[in-house]
């Protein structure tokens, strides 16, 4: 009897215990029930204040949202036919909605529909009716489908797209649609709004895959590969340097111009556009990739920027102790180079004694032909390369040699005197003390004379290319105000050369100029651009438009915004891509490369302006000092590593904010070689 009793009891105490046991469970999940409801998470957080609903638009917070879906399709659709609406100005969410349909299924109901319309054919030739060319259209496009279904080369789809536009208010809602609907419309593309949908139609363009509007259109796969959106030029490589930002896309412009077919680059712009600020910025960023730079400075523009990477600055006048003698020659390795090294420096020397001394006669050419040619033999150098290797001579010695000369000899030597005893004496008449051994080079000319700088130029050009042509490496030659080069047919002729002829030297020829007029009305002009793979195109003035436009094909929208840039920003061409770019700089670049004399003040005062390149300033230090990595020792490395880290981590009190991203509408053309049937 007491054995069965306690059994009792156990089994009256087990229910209790489970009992109690669920109700701790219920009451520590209601806890933690009550624990994540007063717990911030991330759907709180992203979740707007309040949405409203109604039948032709939604209020989600304070922002106004309409979702619109596309109907009517044309016959026929053009390659890059949504690219206007993917790159418009409009905050705007697009939803492409792709469903593949069986072949079999389509085949059969292509078969009965194919039947209809022969049908419909032959009652209308039996009742004797005129001939209707879009029921041909329609038999033609829908057997043509069938073949190319059946043997596997097109693919059958559903196809829907939807789009939301979003505005602070409703007449903003308004416009933005109007501004779709006219741009679709041009295309004959017919939308509507998803009036009574309006919650379906926002939930299609939400990034989850579900489709509730079921609103769609049968295409092929030749139809549907029209609307692939991300059409927009891209300029963005695994190498390279950084150029600026797309403002198509708000990509990064990272680029290598040596991989181009050849590495010529052109820069057109007006004066303070920016064009010496993006050369030099890119020069900066070759220089760290291991490239050489040299530089023809006119204005003085370069000189902070070479002192701070350790360069080499020569300044060329009348009064420096810089010489460069044009009667050196390249010691080539190259065989055939080096036959012909003499007979190509005589022509050269002819084409920069016409600088020089002005038109000559046929006959005062031929007599000062003879008087090169016995100038060179008198210090024992001729056509044979071993003897090339001797002092060559200078203008003072192609003077005494014309005097001596009969003929047209002594009237040379008197136009020629004041370079060698007159005013001008002295700075091309002696020997060559330049070194060129350095990563950055830049010869500054700004002190010669108006006269002279066309010669400066010239001779300071020969020198690098005999250079250049001496010792093969990846060198950027910088020629900047090379309009005074294209006032003069030898020094246009000459610079002409260089440009065909540096891709052998693995050179890069970079031409800027903002004198376009002068540069394009030139046929060397126009040829030096044509064999410049890249051209960068900054604000131009009115009265130049129209001939950049003409040289560059630009489109009307491209022509109308060439004067409109602002600046740093610009036409980017690379091949046969081409972007509208922003020249950007870090605060560091943008105080070694400033030329805006108010900055360049409050740099001196100690402060320097930062930002990218236009009239939004900041305040940084003003110590900053780039030496090339391969020049640095290991602390030097170190403590450049250290510096910079503020300045790209912190932003500089006082830093104006970056002004929103324009998206610019990439200008659509059509041709008859990429358009593609839509599907019935």
């Amino acid at each position: 009897m007491a054995r069965g009793s306690k059994m009792r009891k156990h089994d009256q105490a087990a229910p209790a215990t489970i009992q109690a046991a669920t109700q701790q469970t219920v009451e520590q999940h209601e806890a933690e029930r009550i624990y994540r409801e007063g717990v911030v998470s991330l759907r709180d957080i992203i979740a707007p204040s309040s949405i409203e609903i109604e039948s032709n638009y939604i209020k989600i917070g304070r922002r106004f949202a309409r979702t619109m879906f596309v109907f009517g399709y044309p016959r026929s659709l053009f390659t890059g036919w949504l690219s206007p609406i993917i790159n418009l100005d409009e905050i705007i969410d697009i939803s492409l909605n792709i469903v593949p349909v069986e072949s079999r299924v389509v085949l059969e109901n292509l078969k009965k529909k194919v039947g209809q319309l022969e049908a419909s054919y032959a009652i209308n030739q039996e009742k004797g009716k005129v001939r209707d060319p879009g029921l041909e259209a329609a038999i033609s496009d829908a057997e043509e489908l069938r073949d190319k279904l059946q043997v596997g080369e097109e693919r059958f789809f559903r196809f829907g797209l939807y789009l939301t536009i979003y505005g602070k208010d409703l007449e903003e809602l308004d416009l933005v649609g109007r501004k779709i609907e006219s741009i679709l419309g041009t295309s004959l593309i017919y939308t509507k709004n998803a009036t009574i949908q309006m919650e379906q139609g926002f939930n299609s363009t939400l990034p989850l895959a579900t489709d509730m509007l079921q609103i769609s259109r049968n295409m092929n796969t030749g139809s549907l590969s029209t609307s692939f959106p991300f059409t927009t030029a891209d300029l963005s490589r695994n190498e390279g340097v950084l150029y600026g930002l797309n403002r198509h896309n708000n990509g990064l412009v990272l680029f290598d111009r040596f991989s181009l077919e050849n590495a010529n680059m052109v820069v057109f712009a007006k004066s303070g556009a920016g064009k010496s600020f993006a050369v030099k910025l890119e020069s900066l960023r070759l220089l760290m990739l291991g490239a050489e730079i040299i530089t023809i400075d006119p204005e003085n523009e370069y000189q902070t920027l070479c002192d701070a990477v350790g360069g080499t600055f020569l300044r060329i006048s009348l009064a420096s102790d810089t010489h460069i003698n044009p009667f050196d020659l390249p010691q080539t390795v190259d065989p055939d180079e080096a036959d012909n090294a003499l007979r190509a420096n005589i022509i050269m020397l002819h084409g920069l004694l016409r600088l020089m001394i002005g038109k000559m006669a046929p006959s005062e050419e031929a007599d000062l032909d003879v008087a090169l040619i016995n100038v060179y033999g008198s210090k024992g150098i001729t056509n044979d390369p071993m003897t090339h290797t001797a002092e060559p001579p200078v203008m003072i010695d192609l003077y005494k040699t014309l005097i001596q000369l009969g003929g047209a000899g002594p009237a040379l030597a008197s136009r020629l005197r004041r370079f060698t005893e007159g005013t001008f004496s002295g700075i091309f008449s002696q020997k060559s003390n330049v070194d060129l051994n350095s990563k950055f080079v830049v010869f500054n000319i700004r002190d010669l004379e108006d006269e002279l700088r066309p010669i400066g130029m010239y001779i300071a050009l020969n020198y690098i290319w005999n250079r250049v042509k001496t010792d093969k490496r990846r060198r950027v030659l910088v020629v900047d105000e090379a309009w005074q080069l294209m006032k003069y047919p030898d020094s246009a002729a000459f610079l002409f050369s260089i440009a065909k002829r540096a891709r052998k030297y693995y050179l890069g020829l970079t031409t800027i100029s903002q004198d376009v007029e002068d540069f394009l009305s030139n046929r060397l002009g126009r040829a030096v651009v044509n064999n410049s793979s890249l051209q960068l195109l900054l604000k131009q003035s009115p009265a130049a438009v129209d001939i950049v436009a003409e040289t560059f094909k630009l489109t009307t929208e491209e022509r109308d915004r060439l004067s409109q840039f602002p600046v740093g920003e610009g036409l980017f061409f690379a091949g046969l891509s081409h972007v509208i770019i922003r020249i950007l700089a870090s605060p560091t670049e943008e105080q070694l490369i400033t030329t805006n004399p108010q900055q360049m003040l409050e740099a001196t005062g100690g402060v320097a302006a930062a930002g990218s390149v236009g009239s939004d300033t900041a305040a940084v230090p003003a110590a900053a000092t780039i030496i090339p990595p391969d020049l640095q020792t290991p602390e030097q490395q170190m403590a450049q590593t250290q510096d910079s880290v503020p300045a790209a981590s912190t932003p500089p009190a006082g830093t104006a904010p970056a002004p929103a991203p324009f998206v610019a509408p990439q200008t659509q053309t059509q041709t008859t070689d990429n358009q593609a049937h839509v599907g019935s």
